[in-house]
């Protein structure tokens, strides 16, 4: 009798042990087995608006997830579904269940690359930044033109394009508005070291001013090589009072930059934008001027030119003149051009 208890104890022993080690390998392989096969780093972005479900089938058509089920239970058990945290989330070849919900769960995002250049008017930077980011574009939008915010950052509507400098950057792809233009605030900041300060100091403009004037110049020409000198030639004009009569900002006040020929009813504009009308330079940038325009201006080219016309075979370059008279000379090549191609 005490034999067989004791043969059916080895047998509940047994059974039990198998059973927990059965519940053991299931659990290692829910937490540990590969479980996502993506080709390669696949980056899953968390809106907001998006649920569990949502994530699910993005992990299955997108990250191959190679059984859903395990995923769901786990993430059962650590109670993510109620607390799913937005961002941009990186899902590598040969990921298990647990190392993706630890990074889920405590919002472990990766960086994203930030770019932006050849931009020119607040609207079309609100609309770049928020493509590459979870930021809505009208919030940016609004805060641009908000002139209690644009303040507290040291600027106004019309000069805060010049806080703006053209690079790449990394950032939380889900940063908010805020913090995001603290961010570029701080990068403008850095960009503005004491030597450029002292260079913009010794040309009599500030940084805004500095990025206004680059503004110009980038518009005026599609020549790189061509800003040190257009630049040189409107400080000239500022240095001796004359009114910098630049086309691209009467294009920036009638809001039309394709226009090919400004003529005298553009020139009327009433518009402190237009350089015909008012002396001096405009209360801000007529876009986000590159690094090489800034640097242009700062670094601008010593001669005694007022005067620019564009050539008259439409290569985007420019005869540089001294006096009214030759630069009337090359007005006129440039005019007969534009008629000859019947452009008005």
């Amino acid at each position: 009798m005490r034999k067989s208890k004791l043969v059916r104890a080895i047998v509940v022993g047994v059974a039990v042990c198998v059973i927990l080690s059965a519940v053991g390998g299931a659990g290692a392989w829910m937490l540990f087995a590969p479980n996502f096969m993506p080709g390669k780093t696949y980056y899953i972005h968390i809106y907001p608006e998006n649920d569990f479900r949502w994530l699910c089938r993005q992990l299955e058509d997108s990250a191959h997830c190679r059984n859903i089920e395990t995923f769901i239970r786990l993430a059962g058990l650590l109670k993510y579904p109620d607390h799913m945290r937005t961002g941009c989330y990186a899902v590598t070849p040969g990921m298990n269940n647990r190392d993706l919900l630890n990074r889920l769960r405590r919002g472990h995002q990766e960086r994203v690359q930030l770019t932006f250049n050849n931009i020119r008017t607040k609207e079309e930077l609100a609309e770049r930044l928020s493509a590459q980011l979870m930021t809505d574009g009208d919030e940016l939008a609004d805060l641009l033109d908000n002139e209690a915010f644009c303040d507290s950052m040291g600027f106004t509507p019309q000069s805060i394009p010049a806080m703006f400098i053209p690079n790449t950057y990394e950032v939380y792809w889900n940063i908010s508005a805020g913090n995001l233009m603290q961010r570029m605030k701080r990068e403008y900041l850095a960009f503005w070291t004491e030597t450029r300060r002292d260079r913009a100091e010794k040309i009599g403009l500030s940084p805004v001013e500095v990025a206004t004037l680059a503004s110009i110049v980038e518009e005026e020409s599609a020549v790189a090589e061509e800003y040190p000198v257009i630049a040189g030639l409107y400080i000239n004009r500022l240095h001796c009072g004359m009114p910098l009569q630049a086309d691209p900002t009467v294009k920036y006040a009638v809001g039309d930059f394709t226009l090919r020929r400004v003529l005298y009813r553009h020139r009327d504009v009433d518009s402190p934008y237009n350089t015909y009308l008012h002396e001096g330079l405009p209360p801000g940038p007529i876009r986000i001027p590159s690094i090489a325009a800034l640097e242009a201006v700062l670094n601008h080219a010593e001669h005694h030119y007022l005067y620019m016309c564009a050539k008259e075979d439409f290569s985007g370059r420019h005869h540089f003149s001294t006096s009214l008279a030759e630069h009337n000379r090359h007005a006129e090549r440039y005019q007969h051009s534009l008629n000859r191609l019947g452009i008005r």
